[in-house]
């Protein structure tokens, strides 16, 4: 596992990034950037399962389950990747002998009225260039999105 670190100064408060980055409409918004048509089921509550899904081309689905380990409204959010979801066949981590930790941390401060996200996530080597590419330009929906009607 690689760790990964991204972060964005978004000129909104951090209770309306928070809302932004979690609420159904605009997550789909700003996580087209990972797969166009991603979407969550479950709750961002801390204990809750919750599953990250997209639509492949052959019109199966495809994503990661997921536990919310931690959750501070407006302040932290931590979850827990327990096992993919590739063409519809779920795959847990503690199966075939895989024991993997794999968290995505949100942290979110307050910098004179501004916010600044922090993003930290364990990634399997060979996605780390993919995601590279992808969660700056995540970041960047969400700042846009979180930017307007300010």
């Amino acid at each position: 596992m690689e760790k990964l670190h991204y972060s964005i100064i978004i000129d909104a408060p951090k209770e309306k990034v928070w809302k932004t980055m979690l609420e159904d409409k605009t997550y789909r918004e700003w996580t087209e950037a990972f797969n166009q048509g991603s979407y969550y089921e479950g709750e961002w509550k801390a204990g809750s399962d919750i599953r990250f899904l997209g639509p492949e081309k052959d019109g199966t689905v495809s994503g990661m389950i997921s536990r919310i380990r931690e959750s501070r409204p407006f302040d932290f959010l931590s979850i827990q990747h327990l096992g993919e979801i590739n063409h519809g066949k779920e795959t847990m981590y503690a199966e075939g002998g895989q024991n993997v930790e794999a968290f995505e941390n949100y942290t979110f401060n307050d910098k004179d009225g501004t916010t600044e996200l922090l993003v930290d996530l364990d990634s399997p080597e060979q996605y780390a260039k993919m995601f590279n590419d992808m969660w700056p330009k995540a970041l960047e929906k969400l700042k846009q999105i979180s930017e307007s009607n300010n």
